[in-house]
């Protein structure tokens, strides 16, 4: 075993083919690939294995397809792109004009991380030079995290491109640019990249996938899918780049028609100018979409809703409809890569619009934990009723204008999905409403007991909601007779605590009494209150007890013998035992080490009785005292001279 996922759903192994054939009972062999001029490897049956327990899949046994990201080159560099409105140089799109047109407010993605699925790895040598030519600066933290052994580093001069990782980081970065981390999950294997991003801490609630495979077994994948939308986890997947599934040309759908995330199809953006406002937007010709019949994916419950599949959008009722919403993807892009020169309206694909959405759903959750709520996980079960509603401009820009093969029509459609991010509108409407501010009280601990004439403590603690940041004073009634409560501080701000001291005189009578503290603010004006129950007991008595083990001892004259000296302390004794011996005949000597048994608690010390040689014959009661904190006890040895 070489690697997998920390829950054990995902194991790697490696081996020598001869191993690999004998443990999955076939025989590989390496074949002409019916549409590609090269060559795969491949089992000649599907692989079983005698174990106890079931396994899902056995991936990596071939290569039939390989992974294609998302992105397309302008095909006629003569024609000229159809937006002038970006930021970034030759008026191309930076990641930052994108944010301006679909969102435009202040939140940043603070306290959110984004997941990016990669193939290969990068150099951050590219991402910095798309930051310093556009004249922005990166505040997020970029790990490489490699799931089963790839190479994080992707060099030109080695034959890697790093295009699509470079953009994918720059579009979710530009979106949300106080990311608290982007990971970057590099991989030559689904499984492994997807386990990875489901096991991985902190765990990404945004993930982007902008590449596309066929797999043998488009199920594969499903069982980290569901985990992702189980947890709060969604995976927004680019559409592809060959226009409508149904004209023949998209060999690579896959996960794009995955009921379980979120297929983000491509646009063609106008904007007010560099850095402005949403203006127009039309369908991307090259955007995928539609339905992928060879998978054979069923139709999802929330494209079942009345109203999503018509005929003017000419979806399927059967199988499962792309995209869910859409993004800029036309050639306009400033992309930097591959440690060359920097382009302009060059580059284009759903690979810019997948990623850009994560970072969307960043500033959506960094919303809805501000308001009080978690954060969504799986939006599709969400934004499809909200299409549905009479507040749907509200949400979407609804692309109307433009096709993919598919027509753009009012509402969903097979070319945009329900359409882009309408700014705040949608991200306020998945954030949800803050909850009115807030907050509670507890006692840690809840019950303290207490002996007359003494004091104890609890600490109460302050919990908020809804963003209260108030001033609560603290007081506490229905104390007993002549007890007395101080906080220490007297109010608490927002969340903290304050700790409370009960002084018992020794009048107040024994017994079990409930304390009512009340937290107060002015404003907002809220009471709470929390209680803690406190016992009255009578004062311990601090005391010790001695004993000797053995009790008796037979030493002939001239040697010595030894006994072990035992305190054993209660009621909260807490002083050091000094130790004596009286009642030893002449020529006999007693030691204690050590002399004194240090508080608190139970100790040992080890007693030495020393017989001389003219010491007299018989038996006699040697008495070991013990003195400390007032008290005095004793414990007797029988000595024996012989």
């Amino acid at each position: 075993m070489v690697g997998g996922s920390r829950d054990g759903m995902d194991v790697q192994l490696e081996g020598s083919v001869t191993s690999i054939e004998a443990a999955f009972n076939v025989s590989m062999g390496v074949y002409q690939h019916p549409t590609e001029n090269r060559t795969f490897y491949a089992p000649d049956r599907e692989p079983t294995v005698p174990l106890p327990v079931p396994v899902w899949h056995i991936s990596g046994l071939d290569n039939f397809s390989t992974p294609h990201p998302a992105l397309h080159k302008n095909p006629n560099l003569s024609v000229k792109p159809n937006t002038t409105t970006g930021s970034c140089p030759s008026s191309s799109y930076c990641g930052s004009d994108m944010r301006a047109a679909y969102y435009g407010g202040s939140l940043t993605g603070s306290g959110q991380s984004v997941g990016l699925l990669e193939y290969y790895g990068y150099d951050t040598a590219d991402l910095n030079t798309y930051f310093t030519n556009s004249g922005q600066k990166n505040n997020v933290t970029v790990t490489g995290i490699s799931t089963d052994g790839t190479s994080l580093t992707c060099l030109y001069s080695s034959g890697c491109d790093d295009t699509e990782q470079i953009l994918d980081m720059t579009q979710a970065i530009s979106m949300a640019p106080g990311l608290s981390g982007l990971y970057v999950f590099v991989g030559s294997s689904d499984t492994a990249i997807f386990s990875s991003m489901s096991t991985h801490t902190p765990l990404c609630a945004q993930l982007s996938s902008s590449w596309t495979w066929s797999p043998s077994d488009p199920s594969t994948d499903d069982p980290y899918f569901k985990k992702f939308a189980a947890q709060g986890q969604n995976l927004f997947q680019a559409a592809g780049d060959d226009s409508a599934y149904n004209l023949g040309k998209s060999t690579y759908i896959f996960p794009a028609d995955d009921p379980n995330v979120t297929v983000v199809g491509g646009t063609d953006l106008a904007t007010s100018g560099p850095g402005g406002s949403w203006a127009s937007e039309t369908a991307w010709a090259d955007g995928g979409g539609g339905y992928y019949t060879k998978d054979a994916i069923a139709i999802p419950s929330y494209q079942k809703l009345a109203g999503v599949i018509t005929s003017a959008n000419q979806g399927s009722s059967t199988y499962r409809n792309s995209p869910d919403v859409a993004g800029e993807a036309n050639f306009d892009f400033y992309v930097c890569a591959d440690q060359t020169t920097c382009t302009s309206n060059y580059y284009g694909g759903t690979s810019f619009a997948a990623p850009m959405w994560a970072g969307y759903m960043a500033l959506v959750n960094q919303q809805a934990l501000a308001n009080g709520n978690a954060v969504l996980g799986f939006i599709n079960p969400l934004i499809y009723p909200m299409g549905l509603s009479t507040s749907y401009g509200t949400y979407f820009h609804d692309i109307t204008s433009g096709n993919n093969g598919f027509p753009a029509v009012t509402g969903y459609d097979l070319a945009t999905g329900w359409g882009s991010p309408n700014g705040s509108g949608l991200l306020s409407a998945l954030a949800g409403t803050a909850s009115a501010p807030n907050f509670a009280l507890s006692a840690s601990p809840g019950s303290v007991s207490i002996a007359q004439g003494s004091n104890g403590t609890t600490t109460i603690t302050s919990t908020v909601s809804g963003g209260f940041a108030a001033s609560i004073g603290l007081t506490a009634s229905n104390l007993p007779s002549g007890v007395t409560a101080g906080f220490n501080p007297t109010s608490i701000t927002g969340a903290g605590t304050s700790v409370l001291t009960l002084t018992v005189p020794s009048t107040t009578a024994t017994g079990t009494h409930t304390i009512t503290v009340t937290g107060t603010s002015t404003s907002p004006s809220i009471t709470q209150t929390t209680t803690v129950s406190l016992t009255v007991t009578v004062p311990a008595n601090p005391n010790f007890t001695i004993s000797a083990s053995p009790t008796s001892l037979s030493i002939v004259r001239g040697r010595s013998g030894t006994s072990t000296i035992t305190t054993a302390v209660s009621g909260g004794f807490s002083s050091a035992v000094a130790l004596s011996a009286s009642g030893q005949p002449s020529g006999v000597t007693v030691s204690f080490s050590p002399a004194s048994i240090a508080a608190p608690g139970s100790s040992t010390s080890k007693m030495t009785v020393t017989v001389s040689s003219r010491a007299g014959t018989g038996t006699h009661t040697i008495t070991i005292t013990g003195t400390g904190g007032g008290k005095t006890h004793t414990a007797t040895v029988s000595l024996t001279v012989h």
